[in-house]
């Protein structure tokens, strides 16, 4: 599965995600302007020692990544879309878009594609949420309907003995 990120601007942000799609086995594509520089240190702190498990690519424009997978499934995050990002159905090869944090998606491509276009709930009034927290629940989506393929879903402790916790009589 694929993050695109259209011209991100902000460092931190790009940064989170970057660690997500570590975290999940997304590739993160970036397509460019970029508001920042790759070797940004607010970028490289927001993605931790993630770095080295990303598959990042850096495209010229979105017309390139189109050019480069032409049959790809495609699907937009806006917040101008006809139905909840729950109701697509995400095949393992999606590449899930997003627009920049001031502007998002430009509007002649939403409407080009609007049968794919995707929104996550909010209350009325609400303008966006956080890019980064926007990603991560429509890629856990995403892989939820796919059954977490590859990921593990079980964690266990490190093998020594915890102390009482007496609060959990409470539970």
């Amino acid at each position: 599965m694929h993050v695109v990120l259209v011209e991100p601007e902000i460092p931190q942000n790009t940064g989170n995600i970057a660690r997500t799609c570590a975290a999940t086995g997304c590739t993160l594509d970036l397509v460019q302007p970029l508001g920042f520089r790759l070797e940004d240190k607010y970028l490289k702190r927001a993605g931790l020692d993630y770095w080295p498990m990303v598959n990042v690519q850096v495209h010229a424009s979105f017309e390139d990544v189109l050019r480069e997978n032409p049959n790809a499934p495609f699907f937009y995050a806006t917040t101008k879309a006809p139905r909840a990002y729950t109701q697509a159905v995400y095949p393992k090869d999606a590449f899930l878009v997003f627009g920049r944090e001031s502007r998002g998606l430009p509007e002649n491509l939403l409407q080009r594609v609007y049968d794919r276009c995707v929104r996550i709930p909010m209350a009325p009034g609400a303008r966006s949420l956080n890019l980064s927290n926007s990603v991560a629940i429509v890629v856990y989506e995403a892989l939820r309907q796919q059954g977490f393929d590859g990921l593990l879903d079980a964690g266990r402790l490190t093998g020594r003995e915890e102390p009482e916790a007496p609060w959990l009589d409470y539970l």
